[in-house]
């Protein structure tokens, strides 16, 4: 399949060793694990339209306009359609978080996942925000740890996913050093949005309500205080938010790369925006020096 190749150049950064496009495929629309809140009928929809065989013509499309990074869930067909792309002559690298269970000493259950997924292909790795959300309200800040200890076992880049900011607060609080973090970012500028102001929200994150990141001023402000490179992911609030605004926002406002939910149709489209916008946000100065 042949597309027409955007002329504008996608910047890239590093993330660890790995040169990264600062715009990457986002994989909850194409392993099917997306957010449509009450809209179920969605669900089935996304399920017939990304075949197996879109998937892999996505990826391609992809790859033809210069994004070179990915993230996806934990699901072993798509991983399966993954490696046929790399089979194909694909290039696209993939920074994956495990799902397993992080309980037991060594963690078992996730030092085997890893292992697997390691040895599959995977570029680098972080952990999923579900897990270190869950540890860090429990206190168990050393368990995130353990899962960087065991990425870092296999040679590749470590970093902290999150959904609340107290995840990152800390992760810099106890020296976890991670070479990344995966971090939820958008405004609350959309009619579905949040209608109070952030310390009246009860949850880091809310379906229903529709928002993925309670306080973005508070994140853009800690964040100007991290050092490591920070992909922002749920930046369209599940696809609430124009592209044009999530982008503006989020590269204006500190992060240095983002997950990008798109359908093939869109890749064109969304890679000339985001082009367009890191050429102009890279030759300012931000609150927040970029990174990576």
């Amino acid at each position: 399949m042949t597309t027409e190749t955007n002329t504008a150049a996608l910047p890239t950064g590093k993330i660890g060793d790995l040169e990264i496009s600062r715009m990457m495929l986002g994989g909850n629309l194409l392993s099917h694990y997306h957010h449509c809140r009450d809209q179920h009928y969605v669900f089935k929809l996304v399920e017939h339209y990304n075949t197996p065989e879109k998937v892999l013509e996505t990826l391609a499309i992809a790859e033809e306009h210069g994004i070179n990074g990915m993230n996806i869930h934990t699901v072993d067909w798509v991983h399966q359609l993954m490696k046929q792309h790399r089979d194909r002559g694909g290039k696209m690298q993939w920074i994956l978080c495990a799902t397993a269970s992080t309980e037991g000493d060594d963690l078992p259950a996730y030092r085997e996942e890893i292992m697997r997924l390691a040895e599959l292909g995977a570029d680098a790795f972080y952990v999923w925000g579900c897990h270190s959300d869950g540890l860090v309200a429990d206190g168990k800040i050393d368990v995130i740890g353990k899962c960087l200890d065991i990425f870092r076992e296999c040679g590749l880049p470590a970093g902290v996913g999150a959904h609340d900011l107290e995840v990152i607060k800390a992760s810099e609080a106890n020296g976890l050093n991670p070479d990344f973090y995966v971090k939820t970012f958008h405004h609350h500028d959309y009619p579905s949005g949040p209608q109070v102001p952030p310390d009246q929200l009860e949850h880091a994150t809310d379906e229903h309500i529709g928002y993925w990141d309670r306080d973005p001023a508070g994140t853009a402000k800690f964040m100007e205080t991290v050092d490591q490179p920070w992909i922002a992911f749920k930046t369209m609030a599940a696809g609430t938010i124009p592209p044009e605004s999530a982008l503006k926002y989020i590269f204006e406002n500190g992060a240095d790369f983002v997950f990008f939910g798109m359908f093939d149709y869109e890749i064109a489209g969304d890679v000339e925006l985001a082009s367009t916008i890191l050429t102009e946000q890279l030759a300012k100065d931000r609150a927040r020096p970029w990174c990576g």
